[in-house]
């Protein structure tokens, strides 16, 4: 059995890793790059469908920034984090997440989940590798059916894809 200061430290180390997922969401939702840029490790890994791959804090950042250029306002509401530790300073991650977006005319809402690696580096926890894995997403005024069709992913522009999470068959 672990001792008490063992398992103090690692509620420590989940509520961490929980905060850095909060202040990740809030620096996308206020475009603020130099939070979000602590967010990550220096050699972080960003994935996202539908993007280039980018590697490295600052190329991650860039992608992101890039990305929101062309969006309105914003809310990312974490749901959950599911932590598992892999080491004293390593830890995996599924973050699901639901999406308000401001794209182009139209608002969208979505549910996505991050699978994360985190990594302490310099003291704190940061993300070492994210990709964003879509559930579903449509403007609000597809939403209605956008988890009872198997295309329920639709960016604007974009040809309508089946979620990277399609539900399994029963029976």
């Amino acid at each position: 059995m672990s001792s008490l200061e063992q398992r103090i430290g690692i509620l420590e180390d989940r509520a961490a890793i929980q905060d850095l997922v909060a202040v990740y969401f809030r620096a996308s939702d206020d475009d603020d790059y130099a939070v979000m840029a602590q967010c990550f490790t220096r050699k972080a890994r960003f994935q996202a469908s539908g993007f280039e791959d980018a590697a490295g804090r600052d190329e991650v950042v860039a992608l992101i920034k890039a990305a929101r250029a062309g969006m309105g306002q914003t809310v990312h509401t974490p749901n959950y984090v599911h932590i598992s530790f892999t080491g004293a300073d390593t830890a995996d991650g599924e973050v699901c997440a639901h999406l308000e977006l401001g794209l182009g005319e139209a608002t969208y809402f979505g549910a996505v989940r991050y699978i994360d690696q985190y990594v302490r580096e310099d003291g704190q926890w940061r993300i070492a590798v994210r990709a964003m894995k879509v559930v579903h997403i449509a403007p609000w005024s597809e939403v209605v059916g956008s988890l009872t069709t198997a295309l329920n992913v639709r960016w604007p522009g974009a040809d309508p894809l089946p979620s990277d999470f399609p539900r399994m068959p029963t029976g």
